[in-house]
């Protein structure tokens, strides 16, 4: 999860959780299992932040001078002066019963709130203790928190604050890190207040000339960018046409096997991908049905070193299938292609490994060629190692 920065969580099981689908798609044999005990039984990881994500538990001091930004803000401030006695019962009990959570409080017995953070002020204190720092994500519920003090989670040498010039700084950095190649802007979010189209490029200039980022030149996409500077050694290497040695697949390639990326894979960022692969695409889920161009699920294809469609999936946890409602190549052409038909049965049968599933349903694929090699997959075929 390093490797990634930062690692975006969301709520919704369709074929699986967001996040574990962008760690499947990286890592041999990968379980839900080793991101909860890395996360939340090693400590290794935190979770946190209105864009809901993972980060390494060594970056916390940044993270808390986030918190205390977040704690001076004006809607922040607003639920202790409307919810003070509720923030002070809450914070209370947590330390006494080590952990809680929203369901611990019956809504008969708290005060009703209208707030996106939860329907009781009991709610709306955790989340409060949370975003601010007090408190910390013990584990999960499925995919609910369970809040304890920040002081039974964290290590004491990193409740500590860095300095604003560091961590804006790191920020900045970390973002350009993230995308892989990018910008660090917009930087309002990001920094938890509001910063000008001026201060950022300042910023740019400042970490420029101090090594930390490098300017780049991306054919085909128009305007500035940047890498972290530690991985100017890589892209050189990239660019003579080496692979590092760091890259090298364990087992199955993208060639031998078609990876399906999670929606919220930051591989299919709009933007980036769109001009430099020619890929358009948006995550349908929350879209009216009249709107939906392929599927509410739609996962991108990897193979090789191009995305070559989507496929919209579904698990149908009772009956153990694996469910395929369409597949869109974005080269017609592939359908008749042997390799590709083959690594399209390779990175399903992965899936339904993963899944548990043990039967595939692609009755409502269009394409008779690509409906045909879905269905005569057989899941217990051993799939290569990765």
């Amino acid at each position: 999860m390093t490797a990634i920065e930062q690692l975006q969580l969301d709520p919704l099981v369709i074929v699986a959780r967001s996040h574990d689908l962008a760690l499947h798609s990286r890592v041999s044999r990968y379980e839900p299992s080793l991101f909860d005990t890395l996360t939340y039984g090693e400590r290794r990881f935190f979770d946190w932040g209105g864009w809901l994500a993972v980060r390494p538990m060594a970056e916390l001091p940044y993270w808390r001078t986030l918190m205390r930004r977040h704690r001076e803000r004006p809607n922040t401030r607003r639920i202790v002066d409307e919810h003070g006695p509720a923030l002070d019962a809450i914070r209370s009990l947590l330390h006494e019963r080590g952990t809680l959570t929203s369901r611990d409080f019956a809504a008969a017995e708290r005060r009703a709130v209208d707030s996106y953070r939860g329907s009781k002020d009991s709610s709306l204190a955790l989340y409060y203790l949370w975003i601010t720092g007090e408190a910390m994500t013990h584990h999960r519920d499925g995919f609910e928190r369970v809040y304890a003090p920040t002081e039974a989670i964290a290590p004491a040498h990193l409740i500590t604050e860095a300095s604003d010039d560091e961590t804006d700084r790191f920020r900045a950095r970390k973002a350009v890190a993230f995308a892989g190649i990018g910008r660090p802007g917009p930087l309002s979010q990001p920094l938890v207040r509001k910063v000008g189209r001026d201060e950022e490029r300042a910023l740019e200039r400042t970490m420029v000339e101090a090594g930390e980022l490098v300017d780049v030149v991306v054919e085909g996409w128009p305007g500035r960018h940047f890498v972290v500077g530690a991985d100017l050694e890589t892209l050189h290497e990239v660019a003579s046409g080496h692979v590092p040695a760091a890259w090298i697949p364990i087992g199955a390639t993208t060639v031998d096997e078609v990876t399906l990326l999670s929606p919220l894979d930051p591989a299919v960022d709009r933007a980036r991908a769109k001009a430099l692969f020619g890929f358009d695409y948006v995550w349908e889920i929350y879209k009216k049905q009249e709107l939906v161009q392929y599927g509410r699920y739609t996962m991108p294809m990897l193979w090789g070193d191009g995305l070559a469609g989507r496929i919209d999936l579904r698990t149908d946890r009772r009956s153990k299938t694996l469910v395929v409602n369409g597949i869109w190549l974005e080269d017609s052409a592939l359908a008749r292609s042997p390799g590709f038909k083959d690594a399209l049965q390779a990175g399903l049968r992965r899936m339904m490994a993963f899944l548990g599933t043990d039967r595939i349903d692609a009755t409502t694929v269009a394409t008779p060629a690509l409906r045909r090699a879905v269905t005569s997959i057989n899941p217990k075929r051993r799939a290569a190692p990765r």
